[in-house]
Parts: structure tokens; sequence; C-alpha cells
């Protein structure tokens, strides 16, 4: 039986990851908590691993229940805590002298900073298919695929590319829910340089999206609406999520389309 595996959310865009087994959905969608937070350069554009891989050396722990979040510079023996709102200018001060240029701290409570802001639902993968694009990559962990493709929530005991079946040809929804929450599935997710480093070093993979492409044509399901495709560097499913303010995700969770 389908069911829901793993919940990841970021509470700071393109900083790392924090496990939950629980979360809450704002009305907006989104999940809470999950890209509340985007650093911003002095243009107001995102500062993130598509436009500099430096981000891949900031690791970041979080303790919502805190407000907190913990940076340590890749290499470096120390850490450095910060509250989220209480010492926001010393932690853009931080993230300034990290980038080496002046950066700011923004909030969104509502929704979020999500990438596709026409779905700005969780998006959605499952445990079968970050396996399969594991052993694509030799020496390449499933934690580590699990770390560049960035996906908030893992569905489990189902095969590979099993969430290809959440979008179809002709870009109509497709509804499935998870526990009590109503989701609508969109469109295949378009992926960008990031997954193609290292998570930690950023040392990039050679010939990552070739070899990527290569094997997730080869491998794509015959069921699969192929028409969305119009590149195979496509993986995980973006979603909406309607009319669910405050209702619950939980790990363990049954999936139904």
């Amino acid at each position: 039986m389908a069911y829901l595996a793993r919940i990841i959310i970021y509470p700071i865009k393109s900083l790392d990851g924090m496990e939950l087994t629980q979360t809450s959905v704002l009305a907006s969608g989104a999940l809470k908590h999950d890209r509340e937070f985007a650093i911003v350069d002095a243009r107001g554009r995102f500062v993130n691993g598509k436009r500099n891989a430096k981000v891949h050396l900031l690791q970041s722990h979080f303790l919502l229940a805190n407000r907190t979040v913990s940076l340590q510079v890749q290499g470096t023996a120390t850490a450095q805590i910060f509250h989220l709102d209480a010492q926001r200018q010393a932690l853009e001060a931080c993230l300034s002298e990290f980038f080496s240029f002046e950066v700011k701290l923004h909030q969104n409570l509502l929704a979020g900073f999500p990438d596709d802001t026409a779905s700005p639902g969780p998006t959605v993968i499952s445990t079968a298919t970050l396996a399969e694009v594991a052993s694509w990559f030799p020496g390449v962990s499933l934690d580590e695929i699990r770390r560049r493709i960035r996906a908030n929530i893992e569905i489990d005991e189902v095969p590979a590319f099993w969430e290809d079946r959440l979008f179809t040809a002709t870009g109509d929804v497709v509804a499935f829910r998870i526990g009590d929450v109503e989701f609508q599935g969109v469109n295949p997710c378009q992926r960008c340089i990031v997954p193609t480093r290292d998570s930690v070093t950023a040392a990039a993979y050679p010939k990552f999206q070739k070899i990527f492409m290569t094997k997730r044509q080869e491998t794509l399901p015959a069921w699969v609406a192929k028409e969305r495709f119009n590149h195979f560097f496509r993986l995980s499913v973006n979603t909406r999520i309607l009319a669910a303010g405050g209702k619950l995700l939980q790990v363990g969770d049954k999936f139904e389309l």
C-alpha cells in the first residue's frame, strides 16, 4: 500500500532541508515553514544554487521549535547559531560575509518562496525513483541523490517513476489524496544545475546531466505522458493543494489516487 514515507522542508530556500514526522498545510497550499525564508541580493534576486555554487558549502541545521538556525562553513570547526527572528540582522551579516556581497533574508509566512509559483504545493517523488537514479551514478548514495533533488514528499511501496502518473498528456491535473489532504498533480518538475553538484562540496559530477537524460529516457515507463517532456532533465512532480489550510500530513499516511 502506497504511503507517505518522508516529509522534508527547507526553511531557508536553497539551504539544507530538515526531516519531519508531520507538518501542517498553509492556506496557500504550501507546507508550513517550507521555503519560509529566501536569501536575496541587493537587486532582489534569489541567492541560490542555480546562480551561486558556494551555497553548497554552507551547512545549516534548524530547530524550528526554538526558531534557530546553525550555520557552519564547509571545512571550518565551529558553527554559529542565530535566532531567525530576534537575530535577523546578525544572520544577514553572517550570510553577507560568507557570500562576499550584501544579502537580506526575506520572509513569506503565507506561501514561502516556491520555485513554481503556479504550483506552490510540495514536490512529490517515490523512494524507489530516488534509488533508481542513484544507481545511475557510481559513488553517489541514495541520501546524496535525495539531497540533490530536494523533494518535499516521498512515497514508498510503489515502483520507480510511479509518480509520473500524477500528470497527463493534456495538462489536466490529477487528483490524489495523502491522508486527509487533497492534492492536484500538475507537471514533471524541470531540474536545474543543482543536482549535478555534490550537495556538500559543490563538486560537479562529470556529465551528470547527459547521463541523467539518457537514463531517464531509457527508463521512462511506456504509460508516461511523453508529451510533457520537452527534455528529459525532469524528475518529481509539482503539485497544488486546495482548501487544506490547517490540515496535517503525517509520515505513514495512506496515498490514494
